[in-house]
């Protein structure tokens, strides 16, 4: 062990802020994990991993397979709710691609993989990060547990009502609200025909989605657009009303929901992008740093690039390089997060059109575009995370592709 290890505290044990601990640990920082939540859950939803994160992952050497059968390829196809397919996605296409087509695996098994990857006690559960005082360069963390000193770098990963993002952006607008609501819930492996498409079917303001995961468990999402805080009473009943018309399997999965494992979120973004990802020793990723609607299915993926970029301009630097780390880390992925942002706001609100007349054009059209061309439509998101150059073992050149 050198004799000197940098320190790295990180706010939030979601996705994003779990990635950038294992790349700094395997990059040789001391990393001290906060998580609010009092323990690991495995109540969640799933999640899809496109190739850009899985590129991401490949980077830092981290094998989201393990070894056993924890993914299956997840390439989404699209129907109308009387079942007929709009498109079906090509997985062999995407694989040739971009070197492989996406993956779902559940949230929580992706989580219990990287923080099996951190030493033992680095994450610290039930420690909420309240503030960080960054004044003098050497920054504090507050904690309901204590403060944390003498940290080089903190990372706050603490999710789209990110504290420390209101603290450091005071004046930022805050959220917008897409007007839709979402619920999720993954359901327990049955007997008889497992499904085996991965597709999301559009409706008149409502959508519902389908993505088989490894253990044969079934990852279900819907949303729907609503108001504002809307809670229905009887959760199941509200999805049967909405969907239980819809075709096969809808209806059959519809009746297997446990109505205390559904998840129910409206979906936000940020209303305008932060001016910057950092503050001093201080930087912000994932949902806290550019909350997008999942629309592109690209907000845990950008969480990935985030870390990952954020270990590698990290690496190398020696305390009093730090903030130009920081610096560097905007720069690279402000630009980036913000377009995929807009273009996922964008793209719900075509998924979200209620006019009979606009549904029919929008799905004529999305029945009219070739394979081919809905492809190369997300190049620049699939096959777009890049590295930047001139900090440890960056690859040939600025923006070279992994």
């Amino acid at each position: 062990m050198p004799a000197f290890q940098r320190h790295a505290v990180v706010a939030g044990a979601g996705i994003g802020g779990l990635t950038a601990a294992v790349a700094l640990h395997r990059r040789g920082w001391r990393v001290t994990v906060c998580e609010r939540a009092a323990g690991p859950s495995a109540v969640g939803a799933g999640i899809v991993l496109a190739p850009n994160a899985l590129r991401a992952f490949a980077t830092i050497g981290f094998d989201i397979t393990g070894g056993a059968d924890r993914t299956v390829p997840a390439a989404m196809g699209l129907r109308r709710p009387d079942g007929r397919w709009l498109s079906r996605a090509d997985t062999a296409a995407l694989a040739a691609r971009y070197g492989g087509p996406p993956l779902a695996l559940h949230r929580s098994a992706l989580a219990e993989a990287l923080a099996a990857a951190l030493p033992a006690g680095s994450i610290r559960y039930g420690v909420a990060v309240t503030s960080v005082d960054d004044a003098d360069g050497s920054p504090v963390v507050r904690t309901g547990a204590g403060d944390l000193d003498g940290a080089d770098v903190v990372l706050a990963a603490d999710g789209i009502h990110s504290p420390l993002r209101r603290q450091y952006f005071p004046d930022h607008p805050g959220l917008h609200h897409s007007g839709e609501t979402a619920w999720r819930t993954v359901l327990p492996a049955a007997a008889g025909r497992a499904e085996t498409w991965t597709a999301e079917t559009w409706g008149r303001g409502e959508r519902f989605g389908v993505v088989p995961l490894a253990d044969g468990r079934i990852y279900v999402y819907a949303t729907a657009v609503a108001l504002e805080g809307h809670r229905p009473a009887d959760v199941r009943a509200e999805l049967l009303r909405r969907f239980g018309s819809w075709h096969d399997p809808i209806p059959a999965l519809l009746e297997r929901i446990d109505p205390e494992a559904v998840l129910q979120h409206d979906l936000y973004d940020l209303a305008a992008p932060l001016p910057r990802f950092h503050h001093g020793r201080l930087a912000w990723l994932g949902d806290a740093a550019h909350a997008m609607t999942p629309n592109l299915g690209q907000g845990g993926c950008q969480a990935v690039e985030d870390a990952v970029v954020l270990a590698h301009l990290l690496d190398g630097t020696g305390t009093g390089g730090v903030p130009a780390a920081l610096a560097a880390y905007s720069a690279a992925r402000c630009a980036r997060t913000d377009a995929i942002r807009v273009r996922a706001r964008r793209a719900g609100r075509v998924a979200a059109l209620t006019h009979p007349l606009a549904v029919a054009l929008r799905d004529l059209a999305v029945r009219a575009t070739p394979a081919r061309a809905a492809h190369r439509a997300l190049d620049d998101i699939f096959d777009g995370f890049t590295l930047p150059a001139g900090r440890g073992g960056a690859p040939t050149g600025v923006g070279t592709r992994w």
